[in-house]
Protein backbone atom coordinates (compact mmCIF):
# COMPACT_ATOMS: atom_id res chain seq x y z
CA UNK A 1 0.00 0.00 0.00
CA UNK A 2 1.05 3.17 -0.72
CA UNK A 3 0.66 6.25 1.39
CA UNK A 4 1.25 9.52 -1.00
CA UNK A 5 0.37 11.96 2.41
CA UNK A 6 3.09 9.63 4.42
CA UNK A 7 5.54 10.00 1.83
CA UNK A 8 4.99 13.60 0.40
CA UNK A 9 5.11 14.24 4.68
CA UNK A 10 8.47 12.49 4.83
CA UNK A 11 9.99 13.96 1.68
CA UNK A 12 9.40 17.55 3.25
CA UNK A 13 10.74 16.39 6.68
CA UNK A 14 13.88 15.65 4.73
CA UNK A 15 14.23 18.92 2.67
CA UNK A 16 13.24 20.57 6.15
CA UNK A 17 15.46 18.69 8.20
CA UNK A 18 18.83 19.74 5.35
CA UNK A 19 17.75 23.02 4.79
CA UNK A 20 18.01 23.63 8.85
CA UNK A 21 21.82 21.57 9.05
CA UNK A 22 22.95 23.84 6.03
CA UNK A 23 21.78 27.00 8.01
CA UNK A 24 23.84 24.99 10.93
CA UNK A 25 26.85 24.66 8.97
CA UNK A 26 26.67 28.56 7.13
CA UNK A 27 27.18 29.72 11.17
CA UNK A 28 29.62 27.10 12.13
CA UNK A 29 31.64 28.16 8.65
CA UNK A 30 31.19 31.76 9.26
CA UNK A 31 32.43 32.01 12.53
CA UNK A 32 34.68 28.74 12.18
CA UNK A 33 33.21 26.48 14.98
CA UNK A 34 34.12 22.74 14.15
CA UNK A 35 32.30 21.09 17.50
CA UNK A 36 29.92 22.20 19.44
CA UNK A 37 28.64 25.72 19.80
CA UNK A 38 31.69 27.67 20.09
CA UNK A 39 29.53 30.18 22.81
CA UNK A 40 28.06 31.43 19.69
CA UNK A 41 24.53 32.42 19.70
CA UNK A 42 23.80 32.50 16.12
CA UNK A 43 24.88 28.67 16.08
CA UNK A 44 23.30 28.02 19.42
CA UNK A 45 19.89 29.37 17.98
CA UNK A 46 20.07 27.43 14.62
CA UNK A 47 21.52 24.45 16.62
CA UNK A 48 17.81 24.57 18.94
CA UNK A 49 15.70 25.02 16.15
CA UNK A 50 17.61 21.82 14.25
CA UNK A 51 17.41 19.83 17.43
CA UNK A 52 13.56 20.94 18.46
CA UNK A 53 13.13 19.99 14.83
CA UNK A 54 14.39 16.73 15.37
CA UNK A 55 12.42 15.98 18.63
CA UNK A 56 9.22 16.81 17.26
CA UNK A 57 8.83 15.92 13.34
CA UNK A 58 9.24 12.08 14.05
CA UNK A 59 6.11 11.88 15.99
CA UNK A 60 4.19 13.45 13.82
CA UNK A 61 5.15 11.65 10.77
CA UNK A 62 4.36 8.37 12.79
CA UNK A 63 0.90 9.71 13.07
CA UNK A 64 0.01 10.87 9.74
CA UNK A 65 1.46 7.66 8.63
CA UNK A 66 -1.03 5.67 11.27
CA UNK A 67 -3.74 7.94 10.47
CA UNK A 68 -3.31 7.59 6.68
CA UNK A 69 -3.22 4.26 7.07
CA UNK A 70 -6.36 4.40 8.76
CA UNK A 71 -7.97 6.75 6.76
CA UNK A 72 -6.66 6.75 3.52
CA UNK A 73 -7.05 9.99 1.00
CA UNK A 74 -7.76 12.18 3.57
CA UNK A 75 -7.36 16.06 2.33
CA UNK A 76 -8.00 17.45 6.38
CA UNK A 77 -4.90 14.80 7.07
CA UNK A 78 -3.09 16.46 3.85
CA UNK A 79 -3.63 20.12 4.85
CA UNK A 80 -2.58 19.14 8.79
CA UNK A 81 0.90 17.62 7.57
CA UNK A 82 1.59 20.80 5.27
CA UNK A 83 0.49 23.20 7.64
CA UNK A 84 2.99 21.04 10.24
CA UNK A 85 5.81 22.00 7.59
CA UNK A 86 5.35 25.84 7.12
CA UNK A 87 4.98 25.62 11.08
CA UNK A 88 8.42 24.00 11.14
CA UNK A 89 9.67 26.40 8.32
CA UNK A 90 7.88 29.39 10.60
CA UNK A 91 10.02 28.29 14.08
CA UNK A 92 13.29 27.53 12.02
CA UNK A 93 13.36 31.26 10.81
CA UNK A 94 11.87 32.69 14.17
CA UNK A 95 14.58 30.93 16.13
CA UNK A 96 17.06 33.68 14.43
CA UNK A 97 15.09 36.40 16.19
CA UNK A 98 15.18 39.97 14.20
CA UNK A 99 12.24 41.16 12.12
CA UNK A 100 10.97 37.36 12.20
CA UNK A 101 11.16 36.42 15.23
CA UNK A 102 7.67 35.65 15.73
CA UNK A 103 7.94 32.98 13.83
CA UNK A 104 9.33 30.56 16.91
CA UNK A 105 6.34 31.30 18.35
CA UNK A 106 3.85 30.53 15.21
CA UNK A 107 6.24 27.78 14.80
CA UNK A 108 5.69 26.35 18.41
CA UNK A 109 2.19 26.67 18.45
CA UNK A 110 1.49 25.27 15.15
CA UNK A 111 3.46 21.87 16.36
CA UNK A 112 1.66 21.71 19.59
CA UNK A 113 -1.55 22.17 18.20
CA UNK A 114 -0.88 19.44 15.22
CA UNK A 115 0.37 16.92 17.87
CA UNK A 116 -2.79 17.50 20.23
CA UNK A 117 -5.17 17.24 17.01
CA UNK A 118 -3.44 14.56 15.49
CA UNK A 119 -3.48 12.09 18.97
CA UNK A 120 -7.32 13.49 19.09
CA UNK A 121 -8.15 12.46 16.16
CA UNK A 122 -5.90 8.92 16.35
CA UNK A 123 -7.87 8.14 19.95
CA UNK A 124 -11.00 9.19 17.98
CA UNK A 125 -10.33 6.76 15.39
CA UNK A 126 -9.39 3.59 17.85
CA UNK A 127 -12.45 4.20 19.81
CA UNK A 128 -14.53 4.17 16.83
CA UNK A 129 -13.74 0.98 15.59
Amino acid sequence: MILPITLSSVAAAALINIWLSIRCGQVRTAQKVSVGDGGNEDLIRRMRAHANFSENAPIVLVMIAALEFAHSGSTTLAAVAGVFMLGRVAHGLGMDGGSFGMGRTIGTVVTLLTQLGLAIWAIMTVLGH
